[in-house]
């Protein structure tokens, strides 16, 4: 039981359900004391969080004062793949931090001058729908299949910086296509719908991984928009890289949802009716 005595709060139970509501109100309050806006769900994903493994490390602070903060088990084990290994695979759900995750370790890591650039890449895959003809140039004709990778650097970095990193080079948003041939040296690469990626295509990718580079590779195979007869190479993931060394896999589920609540449900619903 919570009682509120003014400016204080009292907890009363069980012990250990006493240690773990201490815990979830430490983290709310360190949060809110950082400038961030607390929300019911960061209280419900914080109790999640104390109950399997204590209060979650701060692993970023924007430049707006944000604390990124991984808010589950499951974010946690990718955090920690990422941080271990030189190649991690993250395969789970929409809406499960993975992409993002992979992109505030890449922006860390740039900042703490582990690596000097970061790279990020996707297949140009439309999602059920064809789009047709795009007007522009290159670069507007890509843009709009790359918009989600932008999104998540504009959650890390405010937009004169990421224009300035863009401009200068540190930070380079490409297609897939784009990265035949090269060589990716002290750099984070990051594969975002990895599962829009043939086996041929991801095995391109990979082999780009050069000297003093970390890469990631993240995707859902529920959500594969490959045309009929190709076959995504993240489905292969598993059986070909388990077990080797500097290579961790992560799988997510739809427990590790921090989107929105109701993702988690519907993920769950798919799943049931068959669909992943």
């Amino acid at each position: 039981m919570i009682r509120v005595d003014g400016e204080r709060l009292h907890v009363s139970g069980e012990r250990e359900a006493v240690r773990r509501a201490g815990g979830v109100l430490d983290a709310m309050l360190q949060a809110a004391r950082a400038g961030s806006h607390v929300t019911p769900d960061d209280v419900a994903f914080s109790a999640r969080a104390v109950a399997a493994e204590g209060i979650p490390k701060t692993l970023f602070v924007t430049q707006r004062g944000k604390e990124i903060r991984p808010k589950t088990a499951g974010q946690r084990a990718l955090v920690a793949s990422i941080a271990a290994n030189t190649l991690t695979f993250g395969i789970g759900p929409a809406g499960t931090g993975k992409t993002f995750l992979a992109i505030i370790m890449a922006v860390r890591a740039l900042k703490e001058r582990e690596v000097s650039r970061i790279v990020l890449s996707r297949p140009a895959v439309e999602a059920g729908e064809k789009l047709g003809f795009l007007p522009g140039d290159l670069k507007e004709k890509v843009d709009p299949y790359l918009r989600p990778l932008y999104d998540a650097l504009g959650e890390a970095l405010d937009d004169a910086t990421v224009g300035k990193y863009l401009e200068r080079g540190v930070i380079e948003v490409a297609p897939l296509a784009y990265m035949r041939g090269r060589t990716l040296s002290d750099a984070y690469v990051i594969l975002d719908e990895a599962q829009n990626a043939t086996r041929e295509q991801l095995k391109m990718f990979l082999t780009r991984l050069g000297s003093g580079s970390k890469m990631i590779v993240s995707g859902d195979v529920t959500q594969i928009d490959l045309p009929r007869g190709a076959r995504s190479g993240l489905v292969d993931v598993e059986q070909l890289f388990s077990g080797i060394d500097g290579v961790g896999i992560v799988r997510l589920n739809e427990t590790d949802v921090v989107r929105h609540p109701l993702i988690a449900k519907l993920v769950a619903a798919y799943q049931r009716a068959g669909d992943a």
